[in-house]
């Protein structure tokens, strides 16, 4: 994954407001939400909620979809398990080396 798009998803999720939105679609799963039903699960104001919804969206970490009047909403899986896959693929790798050091500097 490019560093700059992972950067732009983590950035999406630094506001605790726009982490709770991502959370309630999250619990909603595939089938998403309205834009009325998050409204209600977080009781941000509608402007609010608006404006965070096209960040999430613009970082690729909410899907919006047109169902006549209403808007649904959709955690966007794919992007979010490549997110979580980008922070963790180097995972523990300087760990061993660490220690190691660490060992060879007290000796």
């Amino acid at each position: 994954m490019d560093p700059s798009l992972a950067a732009q998803g983590f950035s999406a999720m630094g506001s605790e407001a726009r982490l709770e939105v991502l959370r309630v679609l999250v619990r909603a799963g595939e089938a998403g939400l309205t834009v009325g039903e998050i409204r209600d699960r977080t009781g941000i104001a509608a402007s609010t909620l608006a404006h965070h919804l096209k960040f999430l969206a613009a970082a690729d970490v909410v899907a919006q979809e047109k169902a006549g009047r209403s808007t649904i909403c959709r955690a966007n899986f794919t992007h979010l398990e490549r997110l979580a896959g980008f922070i963790l693929s180097e995972c523990c790798q300087d760990a061993d080396a660490g220690v190691a050091g660490k060992v060879a500097n007290d000796g």
